[in-house]
């Protein structure tokens, strides 16, 4: 997923427009939610009990003047392309390829590529699988009970892993995850962070095989001390770990480019 962002810092003078825009609709458990945010912008998304999906979107738009934010807000925001068993959320705007389709004809172009914010809180069936790609801006998961993707260019993230296969990628920033707040039936993992922090906590009970790796700089600091060595002739390090927790099962892997990885004990919810 690619994002024009060049030039999205604030210009001097610029004035700000900001409004919220919700949703509601039936969806059923066990269906895939797919999320496309903006280049920036927050995405929390919660897992509920109802077979609905409720989407709040807190939009902020900037622009020279009241004219002109006018003409940007009419084109910012999200649609959904909706089924019964996936569903996609998808922003819109003058950032992207599908919004400038979508542009009137006579639309200026000294408007594309203006700064705007989208942050998004989703409420989803607790059994859902979701799908999501985010720019710059933080990432929350709790709550979900189903398979996981997400990729994020700069974030600050906290996800709760509870079931499913997970994979985590994350360009720069920070990483934190929790396997088992509500208990763990966990797959394959795979969260990478290129450049930053993984914060890793596991349940006391938790049997899996652990694959954690710092590629360049950095060190991991392994504050679970009955992890055991796959094989015994390959020692802990502070670059890698090769562990079998419990009795061994589900592969999780979790990778650092350049930063630091701390692996510890769940004690309280993120």
């Amino acid at each position: 997923m690619a994002f024009s962002i060049a030039g999205f810092g604030q210009a001097p003078n610029m004035v700000k427009r900001t409004t919220t825009k919700t949703d509601r609709f039936d969806f059923g458990s066990g269906g895939t939610v797919v999320i496309n945010g903006a280049p920036s912008g927050s995405i929390k998304v919660q897992g509920w009990a109802k077979n609905e999906i409720e989407i709040t979107a807190v939009i902020e738009v900037q622009a020279a003047n009241e004219a002109d934010l006018a003409r940007i807000a009419e084109v910012t925001g999200f649609i959904t392309d909706e089924s019964a068993i996936r569903t996609s959320v998808i922003t819109v705007g003058v950032h992207n390829k599908f919004g400038l389709k979508k542009l009137p004809k006579n639309f200026p172009k000294q408007l594309i590529g203006l700064p705007f914010t989208l942050n998004y809180v989703i409420s989803v069936p607790r059994y859902s699988d979701l799908e999501i790609d985010g720019g710059k801006g933080d990432l929350s998961i709790a709550g979900v009970e189903g398979s996981i993707r997400a990729n994020f260019i700069e974030s600050k993230a906290n996800v709760e892993i509870i079931a499913g296969n997970t994979t985590l990628i994350i360009g720069t920033g920070t990483l934190d995850v929790a396997f088992g707040v509500r208990g763990w039936r966990g797959r394959y993992t795979d969260v990478q962070v290129a450049a930053g922090d993984l914060n890793v906590k596991f349940p006391s009970n938790m049997s899996a095989e652990i694959d954690a790796t710092i590629l360049r700089t950095g060190m991991i600091e392994n504050h679970i001390p009955d992890l055991k060595p796959r094989d015994r002739k390959v020692p802990f390090t502070d670059k890698s770990i090769i562990a079998k927790a419990g009795v061994g099962g589900a592969p999780l892997k979790f990778v650092v480019g350049v930063g630091n990885m701390k692996l510890d004990r769940l004690v309280t919810p993120l």
